[in-house]
């Protein structure tokens, strides 16, 4: 099958050493979409992870060379995010044809310019209480390994791919402030830029939303949403869900700029249906 070709990609949190990175589901993506530059924003690589214990599977070896592939094919700009912040201190280093950036300034091809950044700098708990935030990354894996559990029992019974996590996050008050508070900071800080909107990660929540007259972004992650942005070639901007076929059914949302209320349901996407169209996307093995 041909790949499907984009002008922009976008990819972040993969956490690369985790058990939960859905390291193949990625490699699947990558396989089956191509595009003339690509993003990494941050969280590729879980050094917090790494520095408790090594864990160092082949598919994310399969991961890295693959990125490195398309590297070697088109531009490739790496974020570095909180969890891989140690390549932070090599900015503008080009390495096998990527590019590190501490932040970056995106032009779509319709003009519209958005900042890039990972986001962690606008997280009230990673900037001022590091060890706090780590005690909660902690708890995050303890229930990423429950998932794991909980998918097995649904494979099993043959049912999709399904996120414990993401539903617990959409369940809790507490998150849903947290990921509203996250995503107004993140937008005051385009505004200062002045720039047309942001895209970023780091929260593991995908979505695509205007905030006032700010158009923000978040890419997601490969751990609970198997989420990517991409840009076609007209400038429009597309979140893609990507799960192989044997765990479920590829989705996309298509980007409308307007305004889009937050999902309380807990489908592990961001913008009900009624408001983004949500469209099956053809399956692959």
């Amino acid at each position: 099958m041909v790949p499907s070709s984009y002008r922009s990609l976008w990819i972040s949190d993969v956490h690369l050493g985790i058990r939960e990175s859905k390291a193949a589901f990625l490699l699947d993506f990558l396989a089956h979409h191509r595009a003339d530059h690509y993003y990494l924003v941050g969280d590729i690589f879980d050094g917090w992870a790494l520095q408790r214990s090594w864990y160092w599977p082949p598919s994310h070896n399969d991961v890295v060379q693959a990125l490195l592939d398309k590297a070697r094919q088109a531009r490739m700009t790496y974020i570095p995010g909180n969890h891989d912040e140690a390549a932070r201190r090599f900015p503008e280093l080009k390495l096998g044809g990527i590019t590190i950036e501490t932040q970056a300034t995106h032009t779509t091809a319709d003009g519209r310019r958005f900042l890039v950044l990972h986001g962690d700098e606008f997280d009230g708990v990673i900037r001022h209480a590091r060890w706090l935030s780590m005690m909660g990354a902690w708890a995050y894996t303890g229930i990423l390994k429950l998932n794991r559990y909980v998918n097995r029992v649904r494979r099993w019974m043959k049912l999709p791919y399904w996120s414990l996590s993401a539903y617990l996050k959409y369940r809790t008050k507490r998150a849903v402030q947290f990921i509203a508070d996250f995503e107004n900071a993140v937008a005051q800080q385009a505004r200062t830029k002045d720039v047309a909107g942001v895209i970023c990660g780091h929260i593991h929540h995908p979505e695509m939303r205007t905030i006032e007259d700010v158009q923000y972004v978040n890419t997601g992650d490969w751990v609970e949403s198997c989420t990517a942005l991409v840009e076609h070639f007209d400038g429009r901007l597309e979140l893609i869900r990507w799960v192989p076929a044997s765990r479920g059914v590829q989705e996309s949302i298509c980007v409308e700029d307007r305004k889009v209320e937050a999902d309380p349901s807990g489908d592990g996407l961001a913008g009900p249906a009624r408001d983004v169209a949500v469209h099956p996307r053809q399956r692959h093995g």
